[in-house]
């Protein structure tokens, strides 16, 4: 565990990062044509998600330098490597083919989409998180399957403005709360800064973050799920996460969050008029 200060620090610095990353990141992808219309209609920088594990790198970086003996850097490769494969699907992604059913449907007839690529990289990537993380071959099998389900719930999120930072930000309360005590928050900061200052941009709907960035939300989730929760707990979240996705599958979780007076509430809380 590491005192408030260094995660205060660690938080501002993740801030600070993800501000002068944006400052040079969105008017590039803007440039190059990096834009996508989203449910208005509208033109807007997309996968501007990339910031967030490079973020998270620069503090990482200015910690290691200050310390002698720098911390693993175990979850800043899985943010990374889930970040490009995201970004792939956002700059190559083939919108015939929606849901795992579909991506894997394809795959088996020996299509590979980038939606299946993105599903088969991001579980690679859990696989080898969990076997870092270790615990014997069914925690691995139970903390695979949690990251990998995490990292594509998030996904499933990120189709409204600020939607995806808010489930982020009260998955990561209903994780710290379950976990009291055994998380080691520092980790997390960086992260967490550049995320929280990336909002209202979200919010406005000035950017999109796209699979490049809810990929390093959903990850960093399923890894501190895998990381901080007991047995039971983690157990229980992968039961919600399966239910999660069983669900979509068949209905729309726009709908669903539309339909729900405190869902909708929520979900349209910050927004301006003209972004829904």
């Amino acid at each position: 565990m590491h005192d408030w200060v260094g995660i205060g620090l660690a938080l501002l610095g993740g801030a600070v990062a993800e501000g002068l990353l944006l400052f040079f990141l969105l008017p590039m992808l803007q440039e190059v044509g990096a834009v996508r219309s989203n449910y208005l209609n509208q033109e807007i920088p997309v996968s501007a998600g990339l910031s967030f594990p490079l973020a998270y790198m620069l503090v990482g970086l200015i910690f290691a330098l200050l310390n002698p003996n720098p911390p693993d850097n175990l979850l800043l490769l899985g943010l990374v490597t889930i970040s490009f494969l995201g970004f792939i699907d956002d700059m190559l992604g083939q919108r015939d083919t929606l849901g795992f059913k579909g991506h894997f449907g394809a795959l088996f007839k020996g299509r590979l989409t980038t939606g299946g690529l993105k599903a088969i990289g991001g579980g690679t990537i859990s696989l080898f998180l969990a076997v870092f993380i270790g615990g014997g071959w069914l925690n691995i099998v139970i903390n695979t399957l949690i990251m990998a389900f995490s990292t594509n719930m998030m996904n499933l999120l990120d189709l409204r403005p600020g939607r995806a930072v808010k489930g982020f930000l009260i998955f990561l309360v209903a994780i710290s709360v379950i976990a009291w005590g055994r998380i080691d928050y520092f980790k997390l900061a960086p992260l967490l800064g550049a995320v929280l200052f990336y909002f209202p941009t979200d919010l406005k709907a000035q950017a999109m973050m796209g699979d490049a960035g809810s990929n390093v939300l959903g990850l960093a989730l399923g890894f501190l799920a895998a990381t901080s929760l007991s047995w039971n707990a983690r157990l229980g979240c992968l039961i919600f996460l399966i239910a999660i996705h069983i669900y979509t599958e068949k209905y729309s979780l726009t709908t669903t969050i539309e339909n729900s007076v405190v869902l909708r509430s929520i979900d349209q809380l910050g927004r301006g008029k003209n972004n829904g």
